[in-house]
């Protein structure tokens, strides 16, 4: 049994290094979004394209087959760009855009691909778009006005739940997704409150579905929620926070991953320039805090491989990007390799491609 658990990871590992890896990062202050390959083998990115896209862009999200990149612009007009993604190359080429309602904080994909929803930070909304067989976007097909400040919206993996988060309003919403229609309905409850001007940012659900971990940017608090996979409700367990010791600045927290495999837990807190890593109980979900890593200066997005090796971080006022090894028996981060990019590098999306 041995010999053949570790025939499997070795074909795994062995298929790993066969894909090619692009790493996309959205570049906001000089419109556009930088290609890079990751060479797992050297360990290193390499510069592959700039692409300008003509606009403040910002989130993005890699469709369910891989073949079509999605941004959002958020600048005037509001708008999303489909980039079809070039398997040989990792090069992107403009497909179309689509209007946006308002400027969108956070973009995703419903588990089908058919719909694309966005929550808007300065709007207060969160709004669903269909998408075509050929990748591209249509008009704005559900638009819901939110408590203010509306950061994040991502289905469950059931496809019959999505959460969004309202920073203005201190509060997780949670809906019921028809995904034939492609409409949202307030679940019941239709709220789960945080504290007052903790201001709830992103969220993540672990691979099992059992528990939601929530980053808050006011306060730099991280939650572990339970989640009710049958009724599309939290319920919190356990609360700890992402600063370092002896902090006196003003909490700025932005981003958070979870590991593939669900080991480590990563977060970003913009002021300390940090990245938080936690080691997460496989029975309970709950947070054991491992300290914090120095990384570029104003960490608003990072992203982790699909093999757990290696976290990106971005750098929205250093305008570079530093990858880093994860020790995969510690979660600790080792040496960075920075990279400079565009102005106001924000998010990242990391796709491995046979």
């Amino acid at each position: 049994m041995k010999a053949i658990i570790a025939s499997l990871v070795c074909a795994a590992a062995t298929a790993h290094a066969q894909a090619a890896t692009w790493v996309y990062v959205s570049n906001a202050d000089s419109q556009e979004i930088s290609v890079l390959e990751l060479d797992r083998g050297q360990g290193a990115l390499k510069p592959v394209q700039t692409l300008n896209v003509g606009g403040t862009v910002m989130p993005m999200v890699v469709s369910r087959d891989k073949r079509v990149l999605y941004a959002a612009l958020r600048s005037q007009p509001f708008r999303v760009t489909a980039l079809s993604i070039d398997g040989a190359s990792g090069r992107l080429r403009k497909l179309g855009e689509a209007p946006l309602a308002d400027s969108m904080a956070n973009i995703d994909l419903d588990a089908s691909g058919r719909w694309l929803f966005a929550a808007s930070y300065q709007g207060g909304k969160i709004t669903v778009n269909a998408v075509g067989k050929d990748g591209t976007v249509g008009p704005v097909h559900q638009l819901i006005q939110t408590a203010p400040n509306a950061h994040a919206i991502h289905a469950d993996a059931s496809n019959r739940f999505v959460l969004a988060t309202s920073l203005g309003g201190d509060n997780v919403s949670s809906w019921r997704f028809d995904a034939e229609k492609g409409l949202l309905s307030p679940n019941d409850p239709p709220l789960t409150t945080t504290a007052a001007k903790s201001g709830p940012r992103h969220f993540v659900w672990d691979k099992a579905q059992r528990h939601v971990y929530l980053l808050d940017e006011l306060d730099a608090a991280l939650h572990v929620f339970a989640w009710d996979a049958a009724r599309g409700t939290l319920r919190l367990e356990q609360s700890t926070t992402t600063l370092p010791a002896g902090f006196t600045g003003k909490p700025w927290a932005a981003d958070l991953h979870l590991t593939p495999d669900g080991r480590f837990l990563y977060a970003s807190e913009r002021t300390s320039s940090t990245l938080s890593a936690f080691k997460v109980d496989a029975a309970t979900g709950q947070l054991q805090p491992l300290g914090q890593t120095p990384t570029e200066k104003g960490p608003r997005g990072f992203a982790i491989d699909a093999t757990g090796r290696y976290l990106i971080a971005a750098g929205q006022e250093s305008n570079g990007i530093s990858l880093y090894t994860i020790d995969n028996t510690t979660g600790a981060l080792g040496k960075p390799q920075h990279i400079d990019v565009g102005k106001n590098p924000n998010w990242i999306e990391i796709v491995d491609l046979p």
